[in-house]
Order: C-alpha cells, then structure tokens, then sequence
C-alpha cells in the first residue's frame, strides 16, 4: 500500500480488545488517521460478528483508510513453528493466526505490512534467523507484503543492532525492521544506533511514551502502562529526528498499550492518541 510518512496510523493495541472492526474505523476517523493496524484476532472478531472481507473493505473505503501492518509473524524462527500452544491457553489469541491466515488476512483487506518478532526465543544463531527471515520475505512478497522485524528488550532480538543484523544477512528488498519508542528506550537504545541503518530499511514506525527510570516488570508495563508519545520522559521526539535525519519515510503508528486509554470509549481513545501523535510529529 502507498503509505509514507505523511500517513498516520492507529495500531491495535492503542484500543481494547473486544473494539470492533466497525468502532476500529470511528476511532481512527475521530484521530484523524490515514491506515489501521490489525491483529489477525481482530479480523476474526470482525468476521464473528457477521462482517464479511467485502464489508470490511468497504468500511475501509469509504472512510479514507486501508490496513497498515498484520501482528504477528511468530512461527518464522528456527524451531518456533514447532511449539503448539493450545487455544484454551492461548486466552490473548496470539497463536490462532499462522502464516496462511494472515497472508489470507492481507490478500483480502489490502495490508502493506507483516510484523515479525521472536516468542520463543531458542538456541538459534544469527544465520539461521536471517534464512528463515530470507525465506518469510519471499514468501510475503508473492502477496504484496513488506515484513519488518520488531525488536523486543526481553527476546533474543532484543534491540535495534540485534534486529538489523538479520534484515542485514538475509538481503532481501521488502525486509527491513520496525521501530517501537517504547521498546527502542527500554532496550537501552541510543539515537546515534539508528545511524548503523538505512533509513529506506526502516519499514514501521510505532511511538509511545513512558517514564524515564524502566519498570519493574518490562512486560507488563509495555502491555498496561504505555503513555502517549509526549506525555513520558522519553526521547520520542529526539527518536522522531533522527529517523527523520536517517531518511526514514515509513508511516508513523501510535500504539499505546494502555488499561487507562482502554477504558475511553473507542472513538475517544482514537482521538486522543491522534492528537498525541500529530503534536509530536508536526514539526518534522
């Protein structure tokens, strides 16, 4: 999709749960956003409550909007296909989606992008990573899909130079990586890291905010406790600068983990995060 740093986008987790596809729409209208994010969770929400892909495309459609990235690419490491986590476990529906069903996802709805992380950690080296992320890039593109590895402070590709390193080995045109505020700051980042990347290998964009000192428990708080871009000690607007200065021009989401934003009603919460996030980035 024809996306670029002009376009906002509201990604999933900047709402509840249980939002529908339909209120998905209004908030990111109210927010004044070019593209939704989508987890494959929340297409079969849409789909359960009677919204066929037509539907949704026409929604889409005719409030200005198309689908950025696609969460989660979790099978695509050495040894991660092989883990079966039953559905009564899997309460968050992380796992209910695999590679067909999302690039199903993504042929029916249009997505630019598929975001890939690490789960399950393993035993794997780099090489193998690279590979295997080889191997999903080609396989994203006979859909149309860029694939961006999104690094997580508590997995084995826990910051920017991890992440880089794979992208790097594995070469391939529609592979690069994502950028999360929050994670980028938690995983100890320094701006002057991102120097070390091709601004056109940065392929998403996701700002958030938090305290400066790090919390306890970095998981929870990264599903719980995420602030605004602006409204934390973060550098956010520093990061913004220099993604700017690297030549990045992937589109900017705004995704904030957030019980407080999940209790506002949808449109609100879409609001809300819009205004967040056209005040940082207006300036550059």
């Amino acid at each position: 999709m024809a996306l670029g740093p002009g376009d906002l986008v509201l990604c999933s987790g900047t709402l509840a749960r249980e939002t529908s596809f339909r209120e998905r729409v209004g908030a990111a209208v109210a927010g004044g956003f070019s593209a939704l994010s989508l987890w494959g969770r929340d297409y079969g929400r849409a789909r359960r409550e009677g919204l066929g892909d037509a539907d949704m495309r026409a929604l889409l459609a005719d409030h200005g909007l198309t689908i950025a990235e696609l969460d989660l690419a979790w099978w695509w490491l050495p040894g991660a296909s092989d883990v079966h986590i039953p559905a009564a476990l899997d309460t968050e529906e992380l796992f209910a989606y695999d590679e067909a069903q999302l690039f199903g996802i993504a042929d029916a709805l249009g997505a630019r992008s598929l975001n890939a992380i690490d789960v399950f950690g393993g035993d794997w080296t780099v090489d193998a990573a690279a590979t295997r992320f080889a191997g999903l890039c080609d396989r994203a593109a006979e859909h149309g899909l860029l694939v961006h590895i999104e690094f997580l402070p508590w997995s084995r590709i826990p910051n920017v130079a991890a992440a880089w390193e794979i992208v790097r080995l594995a070469d391939r045109p529609n592979g690069g990586l994502l950028v999360d505020a929050w994670h980028f700051f938690r995983s100890g980042g320094e701006l002057g890291s991102l120097g070390a990347v091709p601004g056109d290998r940065v392929l998403g964009i996701q700002l958030d905010d938090g305290p400066i000192a790090p919390e306890p428990d970095l998981v929870a708080a990264s599903l719980h406790d995420r602030l605004l871009p602006g409204a934390g000690g973060l550098d956010v607007s520093g990061l913004v600068r220099t993604l700017r200065k690297i030549g990045a021009v992937a589109p900017i989401g705004v995704e904030v983990f957030s019980d407080e934003l999940h209790a506002l009603a949808p449109a609100e919460a879409g609001r809300r995060a819009g205004e967040a996030l056209r005040g940082l980035v207006a300036e550059y």
